[in-house]
């Protein structure tokens, strides 16, 4: 009974830290990142950063991203760039959610609509909390075909955009060097 020991590798049990914390990050940091992932990333993240309840994106955002396993940084990166368009945005599913249900227009002061929130917040949810609903409503007909339109036009670029990685990586990449079969 010749037995060769056999070398013991030690493999550091993980710890809760790690298996509670720091992978879950990990995981969220590196998923989604095909060329569609990527579009319905900046596709869904452009869609609900015109969410039209100021606030509320980031959240959303998180949330969309960890229920369709979008790349997360991306999707925060997206929501970030469209903030300069969230207040037009809101201002156009305000007037698009009346339009649609035949609510006339009011003089939607942002001045007045924010001392009403903070000195008489019920006062100001009895004004305009219906307006929100009716702008929320709003913004969920236009946003599937925000989704599927950003989607749509972003896929092909980002398929030429990998495509012209591999084929710079691929004439970067010295071969190997053949294989001679020894005498």
């Amino acid at each position: 009974m010749n037995e060769t020991p056999q070398p013991v590798t030690a493999v550091a049990e993980r710890t809760s830290w790690q298996r509670h914390v720091i992978d879950p990050i990990a995981v969220q940091l590196t998923q989604g990142i095909t060329p569609e992932k990527v579009a319905l990333t900046l596709a869904v993240g452009s869609a609900l950063a015109l969410f039209p309840i100021l606030g509320t994106t980031t959240l959303l955002c998180l949330v969309a991203g960890i229920m369709l396993r979008l790349n997360q940084p991306i999707i925060q990166i997206v929501n970030a760039l469209c903030t300069p368009l969230h207040l037009p945005a809101i201002y156009c599913m305000v007037r698009l959610g009346n339009w649609v249900f035949h609510v006339p227009s009011e003089h939607l002061g942002i001045r007045m609509m924010n001392h009403m929130l903070w000195d008489d917040p019920r006062e100001f949810f009895e004004k305009f909390g219906m307006t929100a609903l009716h702008a929320i409503a709003a913004w969920a007909v236009v946003a599937p075909f925000w989704v599927l339109t950003v989607f749509l036009l972003t896929l092909p670029v980002l398929r030429e955009a990998l495509r012209r990685k591999a084929v710079v990586i691929a004439q970067t990449t010295p071969a190997p060097p053949p294989v001679h079969p020894v005498p």
